[in-house]
């Protein structure tokens, strides 16, 4: 069975480019930028395993016209098409699904996603031939196809039993540069659990489609021994860990002693999703001399009553301290943070800019993002949103669903949201700011990554949000 992992090209429908597959809160940026779809590579390296005829099709990455693409489409007539979708681009989707049922009439289309978790019978209406209700796109796609195929169910009980990435299977050096997070190159996706141990942010679509009762990780040595594979077999310099938040605790303090022991420290750097208020400034250490470089933390709010109303289970004096101690570790640190809640009001936005303002003139931060507060569908956000008729759009005008529309009521304007968006963006640009960074330089890839981001800021972000 020849079966498609696909991510089709959007450029009829999108200006720029959409940062769709593994993305938690999807994008569209102006300049190319790439994301290793990790999750999406294990259901096509599963697959492979099990002796299907895998394509990896990622028309997104290789900006390939829609029209080449529907016509390798109509030429391969892959028994099986896979895609992941989501909110802001589920009816550029279903456009597709009728080109594909039209030129290739016997395949197969599986969508995936949060969006269709939470209204599949939408999908299937809509030309879905099967919808995948679960964020194990790999273990439930190959399932789907072995029922496909009259065989028996395969039980996947631990994370450890699944192969390592494929990585020139999913052609991974197409994602390898072009990608902000990574200081030094050819850097890489993993991911070592899913997704988030915490898993309460009203705000996150990933919560639903990886509820606390199905949340699981590898094991620390699993994960080691994929990281000195990846360095020995491909050169991988960095790695960005994908996990919603790196597991805590005994696990991480087993994996950096592992690194350490191993001398992977030294060949290879770090990065992950992190969270504040668990971590103490010996693990921010200890991370540190394992290898980790690069910490992503959810600000999300300066406001307490935010903080509390988003379940987000942190106090603001966890952000300043946490941003204190991991920086003061040798960590890299980036913030993200949201506006435009339906509850808050200037004196709440302000509190945001204030605090992240803070947390970078103490140099206690180096990067940042900022974007409108998004409620996707399938989040508790938005069915609070509905109950208390906060809904600014439509329910079912999902294009505007793209961190460039303000979704919900507010007591700010869509104009003055993107003001203070753009004013955490500019941060990056104060005197004392450049300053450090570049008191900080200490090799050509410091330079690198100095400039790249200004780059971004300047000509992506700013941009988004003018």
């Amino acid at each position: 069975m020849k079966v498609f992992i696909s991510m089709p090209p959007l450029n009829e429908f999108v200006r720029g480019t959409p940062q769709l597959a593994q993305n938690r809160q999807y994008q569209v940026f102006q300049s190319h930028s790439t994301i290793y779809p990790v999750l999406l590579a294990s259901a096509a390296t599963l697959l492979n395993s099990k002796g299907y005829d895998v394509v990896w099709d990622d028309a997104i990455t290789k900006q390939e016209p829609y029209q080449d693409w529907i016509k390798k489409i109509a030429n391969e007539m892959p028994e099986v098409i896979a895609i992941e979708s989501k909110t802001p681009v589920i009816k550029y989707h279903f456009e597709i699904i009728k080109d594909i049922h039209k030129f290739s009439p016997y395949t197969k289309v599986i969508l995936m996603g949060d969006h269709v978790k939470e209204f599949p019978q939408e999908a299937l209406a809509k030309g879905a031939d099967f919808v995948l209700k679960t964020g194990d796109y790999d273990i439930e796609l190959l399932n789907v196809l072995e029922v496909l195929e009259g065989k028996h169910l395969t039980k996947i009980e631990s994370l450890d039993e699944l192969p390592f990435v494929d990585r020139e299977l999913t052609n991974w050096k197409d994602y390898a540069f072009n990608n902000g997070n990574f200081k030094y190159t050819p850097g890489t996706y993993i991911q070592s659990a899913r997704d988030c141990w915490w898993g309460k942010c009203t705000f996150c679509s990933w919560a639903n489609l990886y509820p606390l009762c199905s949340y699981r990780r590898r094991s620390p040595e699993d994960v080691v021994d994929e990281i000195e594979y990846l360095v020995n077999t491909f050169g991988v310099r960095e790695i960005f860990d994908d996990a919603g938040t790196i597991p805590a605790g005994p696990w991480l303090t087993n994996l950096c002693n592992l690194l350490i022991a191993k001398g992977l420290n030294k060949k290879v750097r770090i990065s992950c999703n992190a969270r504040f208020g668990i971590l103490k400034p010996r693990h921010y250490k200890l991370m540190r001399k394992a290898g980790f470089r690069f910490l992503l933390f959810g600000l999300e709010s300066g406001s307490q009553d935010t903080l509390d109303l988003i379940d987000k289970g942190i106090k603001v004096k966890d952000i300043t301290q946490g941003a204190k101690w991991a920086s003061e570790a040798g960590l890299n640190v980036h913030l993200t943070c949201m506006i435009g809640y339906p509850w808050e009001g200037k004196k709440h936005a302000e509190k945001t800019i204030a605090l992240a303002k803070k947390i970078f003139n103490r140099g206690h931060a180096d990067t940042l993002q900022g974007t409108f507060v998004v409620p996707y569908p399938n989040t508790k956000l938005y069915k609070e949103c509905l109950k208390n008729n906060q809904l600014k759009v439509s329910p079912g005008d999902w294009c505007k669903f793209d961190m460039r529309n303000q979704i919900m009521k507010s007591p700010l304007s869509e104009e003055e949201i993107k003001d203070y968006v753009s004013q955490l963006y500019r941060l990056a640009f104060s005197p004392k700011f450049i300053l450090r960074q570049i008191l900080n330089i200490r090799c050509w890839e410091d330079v690198v990554y100095i400039f790249r981001g200004a780059k971004s800021i300047t000509k992506k972000h700013l941009k988004d949000f003018r």
